[in-house]
């Protein structure tokens, strides 16, 4: 057999190859494609034979309002002032041109850093920046999850000098505080009582409205203080929560926050009094479109208490605060960590306030626990020498 017709074979080999392995149209491209080979012209063979230009990133601006805002209305329905928070945070960052008009896989560390001065210059704290800016983080964690790009974002970091929650409550200020609190309450009740003996109710049958919750403040106040849950956590809970002597956090921010955190005694007998033989799942009701208490819920009544009080202005997750710091006396920082429904134990640290006293009992207590003595000494031991004239041997 001689060269030509074994050339001819590999030929006929090779189209039947093709015409068993590529449908009609692959087939005509490699053909169309090795014409212009033959002529000399550019072996360009993208989109011809299965190659595709890479879909194209979306800009932040398109991104935020196709993709991210649908989204976050759509899983958080029941929380519009998280839907609120987003709305606001992607209209700032919608605000610096440069910013939601470049591409995402465009936008370098730089062009971030000019939307921090922009802010900045229009006199915006620290810690509103930072809510802008963890929303901005997100959205590139789920335009990377959505596959919306195909390189890495740069990674988005929040700003120093934000100012902490470091208001922590003394034993006096939280009896004043639950004091007020409770007679709040009571003050209702006696106005209630009064206005069934009025006029209005005896002749006129006009009958007072009776007060829900008049405690409402002081037992809110009393489970925060004593299980440091979060306020969010609190105003959601439900009698299933309360299980075997503890409350039982079934869902929260992150996986850390399912925990269970055993109630204390006081707090035990206000859950027992709360409870009633009517069907309501919340431990907290109120008669909002959720069915449980929010934050707006207590506000009115918070500064009526610290103003009867006199106790120095504080937040209601200042509570939390309180009592994650008070448990850091003398519990291990493990054990907070996971009492707190943290997943780090940095974030845990930050509520951990230490003084000199603090330090120097658990040291006391680490040199008992080995047998040692006690750190200082008894004013015999400060005064007594060496009998001998050797000197002492450390």
């Amino acid at each position: 057999m001689n060269d030509g017709s074994l050339q001819t074979r590999k030929s006929l080999v090779v189209q039947v190859h093709l015409e068993w392995r590529s449908d009609p149209g692959e087939h005509e491209a490699i053909e169309q494609a090795q014409r212009r080979t033959d002529r000399g012209g550019p072996q360009d063979f993208t989109g011809e034979v299965g190659i595709r230009d890479k879909k194209p990133a979306p800009t932040l601006g398109y991104f935020a309002e196709h993709d991210f805002l649908p989204f976050v209305r759509s899983t958080s329905a029941e929380k519009p002032r998280t839907v609120a928070f987003y709305e606001n945070s992607v209209r700032n960052l919608r605000a610096h041109g440069k910013l939601a008009g470049l591409k995402m896989d465009a936008i370098t560390s730089d062009v971030i850093a000019g939307f921090v001065a922009m802010r900045r210059d229009a006199g915006m704290q620290v810690s509103t920046i930072n809510r802008d800016l963890a929303t901005l983080r997100r959205m590139f964690h789920l335009a990377q999850e959505w596959e919306k790009v195909t390189t890495i974002l740069p990674r988005v970091r929040m700003m120093p000098g934000e100012n902490q929650r470091e208001r922590v409550l003394t034993p006096e200020e939280e009896s004043g505080y639950l004091a007020a609190a409770a007679a709040i309450g009571e003050r209702t009740l006696r106005t209630y009582d009064r206005a069934l003996e009025g006029i209005r109710a005896t002749v006129r049958d006009e009958q007072p409205i009776k007060p829900t919750d008049p405690f409402l403040l002081r037992d809110v106040v009393t489970t925060l203080l004593d299980c440091g849950l979060r306020p969010e956590e609190c105003y959601r809970l439900k009698w299933e929560n309360i299980r075997d002597g503890g409350v039982e956090v079934f869902k929260g921010k992150r996986k850390a926050s399912r925990r269970r955190v055993p109630a204390s005694g006081r707090l035990l007998a206000i859950l027992e009094m709360r409870k009633t033989g009517d069907a309501v799942e919340w431990v907290f009701s109120s008669a909002t479109k959720s069915g449980h208490i929010e934050s707006s819920t207590l506000k009115k009544q918070h500064r009526a208490a610290l103003a009867a009080s006199g106790v120095s202005p504080f937040v209601i997750y200042d509570l939390r605060h309180t009592c994650l710091t008070r448990w850091a006396k003398t519990m291990d920082p493990f054990t907070l960590m996971k009492l707190a429904g943290h997943s780090d134990l940095s974030t845990t640290m930050r509520y951990v306030h230490l003084n000199d006293d603090d330090v120097r009992a658990a040291m006391e207590k680490a040199e008992v626990a080995k047998g040692g003595h006690k750190i200082g000494h008894s004013p015999e031991n400060e005064t007594s020498v060496p009998v001998s004239g050797k000197p002492a041997l450390n």
